[in-house]
């Protein structure tokens, strides 16, 4: 006796649906090719039937097949695309990324930090804060327009050294005249995991997490870390 495969089991294929819908299609074709061949045999010869009538009945068919082809081939590319993504978020673990934030991970006596600034600042302020908020380290000094790294080295404002962790950071700048400098920071370290649970591929950086799509550099890590 003949077993009919359990639908939905484990190791499903993901086209099975079109799959199936093509071999219904295909059932149905060759039932209509029978009817109509069936009709051709025993029409009256003095009353014919309308060619038109199966003709467009054969363009139906035609038609639905092709859809069901085109969202295969959809389908493949689809999984293609995906199974891209992953091995392209996956080439990120052991680099050095940069990406929108302000937080950073305290590990082995530093954390580090990108910054841009719009334009020169001649007092800037730079503070730091743990994750419960509190801040454990602040300088002032001036800035150059344009990107530049800031290296904490995990001693506090106090002259105690912090525990690892994560911390932010803010830097406030101001011209000459007393306007404000605008400072955009980003997170800077290096990939240890990558999550794809969700919709979009989640880093790992330390203690923190980021999206893929938040990453704006990528290169392989330097032995030295960059200066403040």
């Amino acid at each position: 006796m003949a077993v009919s495969p359990i639908a939905g089991s484990s190791g499903t294929n993901p086209n099975a649906p079109a799959v199936a819908s093509r071999a219904g299609i295909a059932d149905n074709f060759d039932t209509f090719l029978n009817i109509l061949t069936t009709q051709l045999k025993n029409q009256n010869p003095l009353d014919p039937m309308d060619t038109n009538q199966f003709t467009q009945q054969l363009v139906q068919f035609t038609g639905v097949e092709q859809q069901l082809k085109s969202n295969t081939y959809l389908e493949a590319l689809m999984n293609a695309s995906q199974s891209s993504n992953k091995t392209d978020a996956v080439s990120y673990i052991g680099k050095e990324v940069t990406a929108s934030g302000t937080t950073a991970t305290l590990k082995a006596g530093g954390a580090s930090w990108a910054y841009n600034a719009a334009a020169n600042a001649s007092d800037a302020k730079v503070t730091i804060k743990n994750a419960a908020g509190q801040v454990v380290y602040s300088e002032s000094g001036s800035l150059n327009a344009g990107p530049g790294n800031f290296l904490w080295d995990g001693v506090g404002s106090d002259g105690q050294t912090k525990p690892d962790g994560v911390y932010t950071i803010t830097i406030d700048g101001k011209n000459l005249n007393g306007a404000n400098v605008a400072v955009n920071t980003s997170t800077v370290g290096v990939v240890s995991a990558v999550d794809f649970s969700g919709a979009e591929p989640i880093l790992t950086v330390g203690s923190s997490k980021i999206r893929l799509s938040d990453v704006t550099a990528v290169k392989i890590p330097t032995a030295t870390p960059p200066t403040t």
